[in-house]
């Protein structure tokens, strides 16, 4: 199994689900190959802070699960029968529920990476990622943060970087309501770098920048710093191998 790490701290605050201290983190799986649900079930169960509260097969399946039993975080195939991840991911977003979604694939190129992130996927990992890796995802993801295997965003970046804006091109207007400082930290977080990280190449505190994420974020009405990284990229502010 090969990695993936966390990319950046929480998002805006309004979607910060409040979790009372020192109860699990319920999980519910969807997969469509039970074997794979098992194989999560056994690492996850393993863990004293996690519980798994309901398993899925499809899409569908997952977002009537999510409705009625309002997991924390549903681990989710992007390739599911009846209803996709990336659908079944919306549709747990539109409705509002207090729950986050963290997708899994086979396929570091899948085709559906940039629309699970639009439809408002906190996470997205290979299936191939390590264990621990995997249940220190799953806690992100819960408290409210975002993670990325770096791999899957910078390939999936660098296949499409012929088609982004030029980055000489004057910024795109829905970035003019943000300070000059702030499109800065936006640079920073679309670079994958920590709020310890920019505060220290910015020479400030990480609470200055924790705050100006938050208004990033809540200006451009991003989720996290996952949708941030993509529209900084879409609209070439940052290209790959900058």
């Amino acid at each position: 199994m090969t990695g993936g790490s966390t990319l950046g701290e929480s998002g805006a605050a309004g979607n910060t689900i409040a979790r009372s201290a020192g109860l699990p983190v319920r999980i519910l799986l969807a997969d469509d190959q039970p074997l794979l649900r098992t194989g999560f079930r056994m690492v996850l169960g393993a863990e004293a802070d996690l519980d798994i509260v309901g398993e899925a097969g499809d899409g569908a399946e997952a977002v009537d699960l999510a409705r009625r039993l309002l997991p924390d975080v549903v681990l989710m195939d992007i390739r599911m029968p009846r209803l996709d991840g990336v659908a079944a991911t919306r549709a747990i977003v539109d409705a509002r529920l207090p729950v986050r979604v963290l997708i899994l694939t086979t396929f570091d190129l899948d085709e559906y990476v940039v629309g699970a992130l639009r439809a408002g996927a906190s996470g997205f990992l290979a299936k191939d990622v390590p264990a621990d890796d995997l249940v220190t995802a799953i806690r992100t993801v819960a408290a409210g943060e975002a993670v990325v295997a770096p791999r899957i965003l910078k390939r999936l970046l660098d296949r499409f970087a012929d088609s982004l804006p030029d980055p000489s091109a004057a910024p795109p207007k829905a970035l003019n309501v943000l300070t000059e400082r702030e499109r800065e930290v936006l640079m920073q977080v679309a670079r994958g770098l920590s709020n310890a990280e920019i505060a220290r190449a910015l020479s400030v505190s990480e609470t200055t920048i924790k705050t100006h994420v938050g208004h990033v974020l809540t200006k451009l009405g991003l989720r996290d710093r996952v949708q941030a990284v993509v529209l900084a990229y879409e609209s070439g502010l940052v290209r790959p191998k900058a």
